[in-house]
């Protein structure tokens, strides 16, 4: 079995726990993934079946899109709803200029980059001190979907679209709009796959007789163009 699988990743997993659970349900084949969602994150994660597996680094290279509901005038600790949260009652301004081109980053604490051999996040949930190292990253496009104003007793939100490279977090491109921080996060596209195309999980314990696999020949070809 050879190819890949377009999985929509619920809240709540890691990749790595997605990926033990494709693995078991087929029998043990090499399984690997081309691209970490966090746990918080939800959307598009690409497993990697066989000798799909060695191309890992060529899925990972296409661009990526997410959508993400912001939550404005107020801070978080992680960039979520999973941090400490302090309401500034500062929004960010509509129709302000979005970064894009190459920007200087430094992904947050509560994040899947490996420091010190172990996931960032499993080190903060200790309540570890640690410096995150910052890094390059490519945004293609970054424009704001939606806004509301929080009439009715809502907190005021907004929606973005990200296009952007392999590395990028998109917490931190909202936590530095000002104060904001992200409600909900899904990944949409990686290159030529779609979240459309994904499907869930199979239910814990049965074997998946017939997924819907990509074959490597072909997902290489929509990968090239």
């Amino acid at each position: 079995m050879d190819g890949l699988l377009l999985i929509d990743k619920p809240a709540g997993l890691s990749s790595h726990d997605v990926v033990a659970a494709v693995k078991r349900s087929l029998g043990g084949p090499r399984t690997g993934h081309a691209g970490t969602l966090d746990p918080f994150a939800t959307g598009l994660l690409v497993i990697l079946l066989g000798r799909a597996t060695k191309a890992q680094a060529t899925i990972m290279s296409l661009p990526k899109r997410y959508e993400t509901v912001a939550r404005l005038g107020a801070t978080s600790t992680t960039g979520d709803t999973e941090g400490q949260i302090t309401e500034t009652g500062r929004i960010p301004p509509a129709g302000a200029e979005l970064p894009s081109g190459e920007l200087r980053q430094r992904p947050p604490a509560h994040s899947a980059v490996r420091v010190g051999g172990e996931r960032a996040y499993r080190r903060a949930r200790r309540g570890e001190s640690f410096e995150m190292p910052e890094r390059i990253v490519t945004v293609h496009s970054f424009r704001e979907l939606w806004r509301t104003d929080g009439d009715g007793g809502e907190p005021p939100r907004a929606g973005f679209e990200i296009e952007c490279g392999s590395g990028t977090y998109v917490r931190s491109l909202i936590a530095d709009l000002g104060d904001a921080y992200c409600l909900e996060l899904r990944r949409t596209a990686i290159g030529p796959f779609r979240i459309e195309d994904a499907v869930a999980l199979p239910p814990r314990g049965r074997p998946w007789a017939d997924p819907p696999l990509i074959e490597l020949e072909r997902a290489l070809e929509l990968a090239r163009h």
